[in-house]
């Protein structure tokens, strides 16, 4: 299952892709699935989150190696593609003129800290 998700390119590593697996995040078919090793077959829908967006694909074959992206995207079909994100508030950057003073810096990082909380 994790070398799969990792041929498919879903995961930037094969460890990420079974820290995923391990954590019972994923379901075959609608069945949760703990073990990394579990084998995947062509036409099993595997339903995962990814980033912010859960992810539901259909196998549509098996992956001999990690290839380019036009390769990966052959092994499956997105049955529900993810939306695309709206634009969130904006980042405040500084409008001056010039390089921002020492105090403008400590405004701006603290602004910035104020929306990630």
């Amino acid at each position: 299952m994790d070398k799969w998700l990792w041929h498919a390119r879903f995961f930037k590593t094969r460890s990420l892709a079974a820290k995923v697996v391990s954590a019972g995040k994923l379901r075959v078919n609608g069945q949760p699935i703990s073990k990394p090793a579990y084998v995947v077959t062509p036409e099993d829908v595997l339903t995962f989150p990814q980033a912010r967006d859960v992810r539901v694909i259909k196998v549509l074959a098996l992956g001999e190696r990690r290839g380019p992206a036009p390769e990966a995207q052959a092994l499956y079909e997105d049955l529900d593609p993810p939306k695309p994100r709206e634009p969130s508030t904006q980042v405040p950057r500084f409008e001056g003129k010039g390089r921002p003073t020492k105090k403008d810096r400590r405004a701006l990082a603290q602004s910035r800290t104020d929306l990630l909380e």
